[in-house]
């Protein structure tokens, strides 16, 4: 069987985001069932409807890269308890122009990291429903992981054994989500 390609949209665009450093974890661990591609978003510029006359080329290929994709994987941070601007216009864009809206009917997991206990808690339920407004197939379950300096290795393995027996439950899940649409 060939791999499922998922395109993973991280809310950080941080050089050192630990929630880029998760989605990678995340990746190890879908092994030889998923395949990630990481949708790039600090190229875009700021939505706005003026600009869908003449699409910018970066939103040409955010969108082209949702609708290739057999799912989605969000990785997001929490920004004054929603979801970062930058996945936010992300979002926006591949919903857009009216009438070709990339997420509809696309399978997508949610998760995040914070080092708070539950960081990514009110992004998470935002993503949920702005996921669910646009048409997406949202896996059920909540997936907050409290990070630590420690936690994934320089290799990008995760290095808590419960956090990664958790992280593999929910990768897994997503899977064979996507594996059964």
């Amino acid at each position: 069987m060939s791999k499922l390609n998922v395109a993973v949209l991280v809310g950080s665009t941080r050089r050192d985001s630990l929630n880029r450093r998760l989605a990678e974890a995340l990746g190890r661990l879908a092994g030889e069932r998923l395949a990630f591609t990481f949708v790039k978003i600090d190229d875009l510029p700021l939505y706005n409807q003026d600009l869908e006359a003449d699409y910018p080329e970066s939103a040409k290929r955010v969108k082209a890269e949702i609708e290739a994709a057999d799912g989605v994987l969000f990785v997001t941070p929490e920004h004054s308890r929603s979801i970062p601007a930058a996945l936010k216009n992300a979002i926006d864009w591949a919903a857009r122009p009216w009438g070709k809206n990339s997420w509809a009917g696309k399978p997508a997991a949610i998760t995040g990291t914070s080092p708070g206990a539950v960081g990514t808690a009110v992004a998470q339920a935002h993503l949920r429903h702005i996921a669910s407004i646009l048409g997406m197939i949202v896996t059920g379950g909540e997936a907050y992981i409290s990070f630590r300096p420690d936690l994934i290795d320089a290799q990008g393995n995760v290095t808590d054994e419960s956090t990664r027996a958790f992280l593999q439950t929910f990768i897994d899940q997503f899977a064979t989500l996507l594996e059964h649409l």
